[in-house]
């Protein structure tokens, strides 16, 4: 296994890669924003992407956006191939998306909104906090993009203040950090709390 800074050799994966995302986002039921080959082919051709391959197979992918002028960047479109999950693949791609974040724009904060416990774990260990939504960057490009995600009328519905997903940052003007240790009943709380907005807005559309 080898997870590799993107480039245009990687563009026949784009179509594997954008099937991957809708699948998962029809299996998990929230909070994951569809993605064309076309869009993910430009991640691709302009080496803001990582791509995990296992001997010339696809295996998993995420990318660089770039909001603000470059003050902020995003970590987007985490994704592992379900032949190659549970096996530790995600946690090491986030890392790897992370560390070239950090490379290309040392001075941008980075941030990312998601659902997933599993990521908010991944993301505290790398350093970021969880946000208000108005921490983020203000670009509203980076909000069309939620667009395709079936719970977009909640994040409209609040203006923009909340939604399922939780905004996480890692500001690099922070120069100590105390990691506090991860307690596993505030994170379930926090997904009860999710999974609360969740049924309560398929039961409003009843």
């Amino acid at each position: 296994m080898e997870i590799v800074i993107a480039n245009e050799s990687h563009i026949k994966f784009a179509q594997t890669i954008s099937d991957t995302i809708t699948e998962s986002a029809k299996v998990r039921g929230t909070g994951i924003a569809q993605r064309s080959p076309e869009y993910i082919i430009k991640r691709l051709e302009n080496g803001n992407a990582v791509i995990a391959l296992d001997e010339g197979k696809f295996a998993g992918f995420c990318y660089i956006e770039v909001w603000g002028n470059k003050n902020f960047v995003a970590n987007s479109g985490l994704i592992v191939h379900p032949d190659y999950r549970k096996q530790g693949l995600a946690k090491k791609i986030k890392k790897a998306i992370f560390e070239l974040s950090r490379q290309k724009f040392p001075e941008a904060k980075i941030f990312g909104i998601t659902t997933g416990l599993a990521v908010m774990k991944m993301n505290y260990e790398l350093g970021y906090k969880p946000v208000t939504f108005s921490e983020l960057t203000d670009d509203p490009d980076f909000w069309k993009g939620c667009q395709t995600c079936k719970n977009f009328d909640i994040l409209t519905r609040t203006e923009r203040n909340m939604c399922l997903c939780t905004g996480m940052l890692y500001d690099p003007d922070v120069k100590k950090i105390t990691l506090k240790k991860i307690n596993g009943k505030a994170f379930k709380r926090l997904k009860r709390m999710k999974e609360h907005l969740f049924l309560k807005r398929n039961q409003n559309k009843k």
